[in-house]
């Protein structure tokens, strides 16, 4: 393999495009341990409903994808794809959680199973996010204990019992490759979770496309009565993510969101 172009950075490792021996081009990440992201690929592209880059290889501390010709965003592509995440989310998974340690950038996530989705998203997701926000100094007692207060709430908001579905699990606008008519789907943090986490997550940072995505996705498979309002709820876990990584300039969001599943 020969590195032909470097791509910058991200988080804590470094990107670069390359070409295989026999030509191929491919995609590489460097400087981290890519375990949970090849898995989660990997378990993502096995019902064949969503388009996600090969895995090439994933050793040690390089991760080498397919590589994707990025295209614009077009509406037949959105369409296409609010069809195809909700055969993905069909596929369903054994339970919520998933059976590697997972990952979302270079922070560590429990994916360890929890018999419902409110008992897991609570103590597996948020909980564990906002206090090592605390602990970094990005928010206060009082910030935890508003956010404590919500997931408190969050089994009687939740909505209607689902089965664990199959999510990408850090489904924001920027992991979404627009490529050949069609969305490619990188960077996942896939487990058995709620399907409206996925759509939350597209949600939060205005994916081009949005309404047709979500249009196309209700038209295949109609979601609960109630979903735009817990939207909030499934917001929780990313906010909570950001002020981790970046500070207190995502705190009077997760506040905000918080304060909105308490007022459901």
């Amino acid at each position: 393999m020969r590195i032909t172009r470097d791509l910058g950075r991200s988080h804590a490792w470094s990107l670069h495009e390359a070409v295989l021996d026999d030509g191929r081009r491919v995609f590489v990440k460097q400087g981290a341990d890519f375990a949970a992201e090849a898995a989660g690929l990997r378990w993502l592209a096995e019902p064949g409903a969503v388009a996600v880059p090969e895995v090439v290889e994933a050793d040690g501390d390089r991760l080498v994808l397919e590589w994707i010709d990025p295209g614009s965003a077009a509406a037949d592509a959105a369409e296409r794809f609010g069809r195809e995440l909700a055969a993905l989310h069909a596929a369903g998974a054994k339970e919520f959680g998933a059976p590697w340690p997972g990952t979302i950038a270079e922070l560590p996530m429990d994916n360890a199973p929890a018999p419902d989705w409110a008992s897991f998203y609570v103590s597996r997701r948020v909980l564990p996010f906002v206090r090592l926000a605390r602990d970094r100094g990005a928010l206060s007692p009082g910030d935890v204990a508003l956010v404590e207060e919500a997931c408190a709430y969050a089994p009687e908001v939740a909505g209607p019992p689902e089965p664990a579905s199959r999510i990408h699990g850090d489904l924001w606008s920027g992991n979404l490759l627009w490529s050949g008519g069609r969305v490619v789907l990188v960077d996942p943090a896939a487990h058995g979770g709620h399907r409206e986490t996925d759509l939350a997550m597209l949600a939060l940072f205005g994916a081009p496309h949005l309404n047709t995505i979500l249009g196309a996705y209700r038209e295949a498979a109609p979601l609960a009565d109630g979903w735009r309002g817990r939207v909030p709820l499934h917001q929780l876990h990313p906010l909570a993510v950001h002020v981790c990584l970046y500070g207190e300039a995502y705190r009077g969001s997760l506040l905000t969101a918080a304060s909105e599943v308490l007022a459901l």
